[in-house]
């Protein structure tokens, strides 16, 4: 069993920050890729970026210079930095993880996601 668990989304007004992280836990051998998608009410879930293990981020042009994405790989942990938002930022965030799970093998995880609210 793998869970997938994001935290830290909310309401921020235009041009503020938010945090957000993603933990992922159970029968985990290795996590390889862990990254970031959101999705607005009536638009299709789309990248924001990514990291693999041991390689650099790669970001979305739309978040390019706004957003970072860090990892923690012995807390099995992702981060989602925001800063300058947009209202066009509002969304679902969801995390997903590729890990191996030994007898499960090799999948991808999703978390249930994190909404971020950017409104004055």
């Amino acid at each position: 069993q793998v869970q997938v668990v994001e935290s830290g989304g909310g309401l921020v007004q235009p041009g503020g920050s938010l945090r957000l992280s993603c933990t992922v836990s159970g029968n985990i051998f290795s996590i390889y890729a862990m990254g970031w998608h959101r999705q607005a009410p009536g638009k299709e879930r789309e990248l924001v970026g990514g990291t693999t293990k041991g390689g650099g981020p790669n970001y979305a042009d739309s978040v390019k210079g706004r957003f970072t994405i860090s990892r923690d790989n012995a807390k099995n942990t992702v981060y989602l930095q925001m800063n300058s938002l947009k209202p066009e930022d509002a969304g679902v965030y969801y995390c997903n993880a590729e890990v191996f799970a030994g007898a499960m093998g090799r999948g991808t995880y999703w978390g249930q996601g994190t909404q971020v609210t950017v409104s004055s």
